[in-house]
């Protein structure tokens, strides 16, 4: 039996529907449940401990600011990076808008390129066009191996010297397809590029350690990890953070303001201008102390076996297509003939399951496998064999109301 890593109901209120059933929430890919240690420690942060950061003399401000700043050690040690190196930004969308209206923006430059995939999310296409298509920086697409991985030996034929940017996801929001990181890194590495990994669906299922992966650019988002919305990071080499310019202007990212002339705080302060998400960060550093007590290894192994057993049981289903590697990290896309993903999405709800239904922020990749959407089961910690059970029902009923 695969029983959920923690069984203890009252850690996860959010699991609880209002006439006291479990809700079998299989949407953990999009967002993840908060536990009660959490809740708490976002609700203290709000309440009791409150205070603003970084400006304060009293005594409330430095241990606010303490806390703050060990949620960025925290962050870092967790990815295994330096705290020089993390950024707090809202989210991942904002960590690559950043890196792309920054370190893109500087240093690339007309015929450069930059090689993304076929299942990027549109967070990690839509930056790249905005800030550097525009000024006449070419896209190249590197496209997928037959059970949805990003093809790397495809890769390897398109990569030139005149890339100087390569930008994947580590674990598909889609497929769950995982990258083979050490190769990709050394393939960009090979013609002289940064890489640039987003690490969303990656950060909560697998163990990340930055310095030997040897990327150049790693983003993710907290309420994926369990934690809050509005936060999340971006880590960098150091010597790329320092060559970076800042691009947002105001208050704690700066050294010296006049009208003659500002000059500016170093990494990572220099990219944090105003009021950082105090609240958010707590409630980060609370997640990571959660998942970290558990261990990403088991929870990997924990969801490894939740998605081979229910791929195993929606193989048996003639009229339902899978997609995505057999070991997909966490992650199970799939349609039923002659029934909408939307639809399923709306008969499960009323079963209390939930899935995501739609193009997942990936309309490249729903183009790719020929398809408007997919429906999409994803696991998180707090899953186990009722969910898939209760999932399983609510697809017999589906396929028993459509014919």
């Amino acid at each position: 039996m695969n029983a959920p890593v923690i069984i203890r109901e009252l850690e996860w209120p959010g699991l609880v529907q209002a006439d006291g059933r479990r809700w079998h929430y299989l949407d953990t890919a999009a967002t993840a449940q908060k536990p009660q240690a959490v809740i708490e420690a976002t609700v203290n942060a709000m309440g009791r401990d409150y205070a603003t950061v970084h400006r304060g003399v009293y005594a409330r401000s430095a241990e606010m600011t303490l806390a703050y700043e060990a949620a960025r050690r925290k962050v870092a040690g967790f990815i295994g990076g330096a705290e020089s190196e993390v950024v707090f930004t809202r989210g991942a969308t904002e960590a690559i808008n950043l890196v792309a209206a920054t370190w893109g923006v500087t240093q690339l430059k007309a015929g450069d390129r930059i090689l993304l995939s076929t299942l990027e999310h549109h967070s990690n296409i839509v930056p790249w066009q905005l800030h550097c298509v525009s000024r006449g920086v070419a896209i190249d697409v590197c496209p997928l191996t037959e059970d949805g991985r990003i093809d790397l030996d495809a890769a390897e034929a398109m990569l030139t010297p005149a890339h100087k940017l390569v930008a994947f996801a580590h674990v598909s929001n889609v497929l769950g397809s995982v990258l083979d990181v050490p190769r990709a890194v050394a393939l960009a590495h090979g013609v002289g590029a940064k890489i640039l990994l987003d690490g969303c669906q990656a950060v909560p299922r697998l163990p990340v350690d930055v310095a030997a992966m040897d990327c150049d650019f790693y983003v993710f988002s907290a309420h994926k990890l369990y934690g809050p919305t509005g936060i999340g990071a971006l880590w960098a080499k150091a010597e790329l953070l320092d060559a970076m310019p800042p691009w947002q202007g105001g208050g704690a990212m700066i050294d010296k303001v006049s009208f003659a002339g500002t000059t500016y705080a170093p990494p990572p302060q220099r990219f944090e201008a105003g009021t950082p998400a105090i609240i958010e960060a707590i409630g980060l550093a609370a997640a990571i102390d959660y998942v970290e007590a558990i261990g990403v290894a088991k929870i990997h192994t924990h969801e490894v076996a939740l998605v081979r057993q229910l791929r195993d049981e929606l193989g048996k289903i003639n009229s339902l297509r899978l997609y995505g590697p057999e070991d997909s990290a966490g992650i199970v896309s799939f349609a039923l003939d002659g029934v909408h993903p939307h639809d399923l999405g709306t008969i499960l709800d009323e079963e209390g399951v939930a899935i995501r239904a739609g193009h997942h922020c990936a309309q490249p990749l729903m183009e790719y496998l020929g398809l408007p959407a997919t429906a999409r089961a994803s696991f998180g910690i707090y899953n186990d064999e009722s969910d898939i059970a209760a999932l399983l029902r609510g697809i017999d009923r589906t396929m028993r109301i459509f014919g």
